[in-house]
């Protein structure tokens, strides 16, 4: 595929001038007040869009906020993120409504359009539609402009503003796709070994293609989060009311077979889903009725921290616990300061994972590389086919 070196190279005059339409992923968490609570996936995106604008581009940043419904919602409006953008730029970056012309812009100028999934057809599993509003897109731009995909968070996903664009403009990877692939290529290439991966969140169910995919190619898998009690009960050991897919128990007593999957072997639990609950800590044969757990156990991180310092590459993705409340956030930051400090090559996996890594005060520099696309990472280590990286590469 070509990337935006290609396009910063291409002539002598590179992209002085030229407009090009840049797809990010700045879908930030927000508060009740629209405060944006963790800024990463902006100032992940930062780098590419201050190169083209200091090359001269003329930058046009399409990108969405939440899952709106019904059209244009005050709530999903990315005017905090083109303040926040604009901050890390050092210029005004200017917010244009959907279907409304852009200002009149010059060299290194910068603006956002308005939440893309504000028109329903952006994420429309109609083709016709998809592609009506790509045209529409493109006619905004000019068709002679480049366009830049630097979304990795949404490549899996065939959208308008990330498939179907790429097919009408000249396509260029992004830096901060180009880094996400070549990562990813690693882990599913040779990586170095011991690897162990290590994989938490709420439902086996959305971590099974991954699981699956994972074990025949890991050294230890490791398992905590809400998902680790569907495999304690495979194992036999009753969960109180712990989070449970009972439906997934005979599937987890199949993968246990592989001796692979490392699990807990003791848990936090409390008797209710609160920050003020009573908590204590047991063993995972010992969870009592009307308990449930929420963080893995400081013999747990011990165990999990000594394999991981023991591997020479890991992959996390998803949380030990319920980090947001302070009770049960230690299994999530035992493990993930283990990975810092590991000295592997260690990949943290977007979505949850990235925010725990900052909201519990972890070293960022402590990772060989924090993913911004949870989503789009597992697809990529399931081995399948993410249509945003598919069209970047019939478009080289």
């Amino acid at each position: 595929m070509r990337t935006l070196d290609d396009l910063l190279d291409d002539g002598d005059e590179g992209v002085q001038g030229r407009t090009v339409l840049v797809r990010s992923d700045l879908n930030v968490p927000l508060d009740d007040d629209r405060n944006i609570t963790d800024d990463g996936r902006i100032r992940a995106s930062a780098p590419t869009i201050s190169a083209l604008s200091g090359a001269g581009a003329q930058v046009v940043v399409t990108a969405h906020l939440g899952r709106p419904k019904n059209g244009p919602e005050e709530r999903f409006s990315l005017a905090p993120v083109a303040e926040r953008l604009g901050d890390l730029l050092g210029a005004p970056v200017r917010l244009v409504e959907l279907g409304k012309p852009l200002p009149n812009m010059a060299a290194g100028d910068v603006v956002m359009l308005e939440n893309i999934r504000f028109d329903a057809r952006e994420t429309s599993k109609d083709d016709a539609e998809r592609g009506a509003f790509a045209d529409e897109l493109v006619a905004l731009v000019g068709d002679d402009a480049a366009f830049v995909s630097d979304g990795f968070g949404v490549v899996h996903r065939k959208q308008a503003s990330v498939y179907d664009v790429a097919q009408r403009l000249e396509p260029f990877a992004g830096g901060l796709v180009l880094s996400e692939v070549e990562v990813l290529r690693t882990l599913t290439g040779q990586p170095d070994r011991p690897y162990a991966v290590v994989l938490g969140g709420s439902k086996v169910s959305d971590k099974l293609a991954v699981i699956e995919a994972l074990l025949p190619k890991v050294d230890s898998l490791l398992v905590g989060g809400g998902m680790c009690f569907t495999f304690l009960a495979a194992q036999g050991h009753g969960v109180g009311s712990s989070l449970l897919e009972s439906e997934q128990i005979d599937t987890c007593r199949t993968l246990l077979e592989s001796g692979k999957i490392v699990l807990p072997t003791d848990v936090v639990v409390a008797d209710a889903f609160s920050a003020d609950a009573n908590t204590r800590t047991v063993g995972v044969g010992e969870i009592e009725d009307g308990w449930l757990g929420l963080d893995i156990g400081p013999d747990s991180v011990r165990d999990f921290g000594s394999r991981i310092a023991a591997a020479k590459t890991i992959f996390w993705n998803g949380p030990m616990g319920v980090f947001e409340m302070a009770p049960f956030a230690e299994g999530t930051r035992g493990v993930a300061q283990a990975v810092a400090d590991s000295g592997a090559f260690s990949v943290v996996g977007g979505g949850d994972s990235a925010a725990a890594v900052r909201a519990l005060g972890i070293g960022e520099d402590g990772f060989s590389h924090i993913s911004t696309g949870g989503g789009a990472s597992l697809e990529f280590l399931e081995g399948a086919t993410l249509p945003g990286v598919a069209v970047l590469e019939e478009g080289a």
